[in-house]
């Protein structure tokens, strides 16, 4: 089954390292947080069906802005910078999270956020502290396991197990997915289109009077 919403456009906007740079719009936006070399870039390139809309960087940790893809004139995704590469500068890192947080928090067109973490491998302190303040925060999240290719089909149940146990979640609320094979797309899609759905929908039409 694929996704209700067709992508017909998607074009970088802009980037922003405070408030005041953000887009000046009033379009729903989706945002994507993750640590770096996690998959993020190719998981956005996945979902709008392009190739090279979002670099990927060989070099992990590169990304240091918060980046806007209008999609269809309709709706944002926002790439938000990886997080927990040791190689960057201390400065930079430090300037990450209120940067992250000053949009999570005051962004008013935010509707929900993809949490995008490594299929193979257990939650770090980073993800786990992310995921508990998103919870806190009330902010609609959901956690999207990347690189399933990566991992024997016979693997991705334990490992889905595993990485829902140390967040605090139920297993149906992980979705397994990869770039490679677009395994989890629609999946997810569903969960973004729920989020956008309220912002989306047309007015309705006035009742037509009587006679």
């Amino acid at each position: 089954m694929e996704p209700t919403i067709v992508i017909k456009s998607a074009e970088f906007i802009g980037s922003a390292v405070k408030p005041s740079q953000y887009p000046r719009h009033e379009l729903p936006e989706l945002a994507f947080a993750g640590r770096s070399n996690v998959g993020k870039s190719s998981l956005i390139n996945c979902l709008l069906q392009r190739k090279k809309l979002v670099r990927i960087s060989r070099t992990p940790g590169r990304t240091q802005t918060i980046n806007f893809f209008d999609i269809n004139q309709e709706f944002c995704f926002v790439d938000l910078p990886g997080y927990g590469f040791a190689r960057v500068p201390a400065a930079i890192r430090a300037s990450w999270r209120p940067m992250v947080q000053s949009y999570l928090t005051t962004r008013k067109q935010l509707c929900g956020v993809v949490q995008i973490l490594d299929s193979r491998h257990p939650p770090t302190a980073d993800d786990v502290q992310l995921w508990n303040w998103l919870r806190d925060q009330g902010l609609p999240a959901i956690a999207v396991l990347t690189k399933a290719d990566k991992l024997k089909r016979s693997q991705w149940s334990e490992h889905t197990r595993q990485i829902s146990l140390v967040l605090g979640l139920p297993v149906e609320d992980c979705v397994l997915f990869s770039a490679l094979t677009r395994e989890g797309r629609t999946a997810l899609w569903q969960q973004i289109t729920s989020w956008l759905a309220p912002k989306l929908a047309p007015p309705a039409s006035p009742p037509v009077p009587s006679r």
